[in-house]
């Protein structure tokens, strides 16, 4: 959608990105398999569905939040906040906006995937902590001591990118909690030049932090999906 706003050519999905949709996509299929062979007097397949579909649009979303920023951020060229031109304002504005629609979703998106986990596997992770994070269900695989290949493979991606994680963190915290995120780029650089002109913050580091997020998040969801997907076959084939 922002794509063809920006005038640009619609997404071709590859990567970890390609790999998410197509293990959600999977597990589409069979839920309405099961659906269609059990009625599903429960509503437990359908309320399935609707979880797995809300990530994948929350995916699409997260993709186009940062593929957006990017494409603002190449239109910003000065490097400091008094050198740029209206235009340029306007369009860091841009920048500013779809960066931290990106980092925000990044974390919402993991949460989403922790909820739908914790359903999938009745964890009961709510017992643990009621307002519970994907960080938490995590907690929940090892302390059950359940599925254990699934979670170590998700405990290795989060730690494999623990340090762009923790800077986003960091960043979605202080925009909801406290300041906003170019406000605070702003203070501190006031701080370091004193009376001097602001310099911008490291846009393209910034950039590079939530591109990492995004392929965390691709490759946690085909890590718990493909799982699931394989879980779920062998029970319908009583392996």
């Amino acid at each position: 959608m922002l794509r063809e706003l920006l005038g640009e050519q619609p997404r071709q999905d590859s990567g970890a990105l390609l790999q998410a949709m197509n293990s959600m996509k999977r597990t589409l299929s069979l839920l309405q398999r099961q659906m269609e062979q059990s009625g599903d007097p429960t509503f437990d397949f359908r309320k399935a569905e609707i979880l797995t579909r809300g990530l994948s649009t929350s995916l699409d979303e997260l993709e186009q939040s940062a593929y957006a920023a990017a494409f603002f951020r190449k239109k910003v060229c000065a490097n400091f906040s008094e050198e740029m031109t209206a235009e340029e304002q306007e369009d860091y504005a841009r920048y500013v906006y779809f960066y931290k629609n990106g980092f925000i979703r990044v974390f919402a998106l993991l949460d989403k995937l922790g909820n739908l986990l914790n359903d999938f596997y009745d964890m009961n992770t709510s017992k643990v902590k009621a307002h519970y994070s994907y960080f938490t269900v995590l907690r929940q695989f090892r302390y059950l001591k359940i599925h254990d290949k699934l979670a170590d493979r998700l405990f290795e991606l989060k730690d494999g990118f623990r340090d762009p994680l923790n800077r986003l963190r960091k960043r979605r915290n202080t925009e909801v909690h406290y300041m906003n995120v170019e406000m605070q780029d702003d203070l501190w650089q006031k701080q370091r030049a004193l009376y001097g002109k602001i310099k911008l913050e490291d846009l393209d580091e910034h950039l590079d932090d939530l591109q990492q997020g995004l392929d965390m998040v691709c490759r946690s969801i085909a890590a718990a999906f493909d799982y699931t997907n394989q879980q779920w076959e062998r029970r319908s084939t009583g392996q």
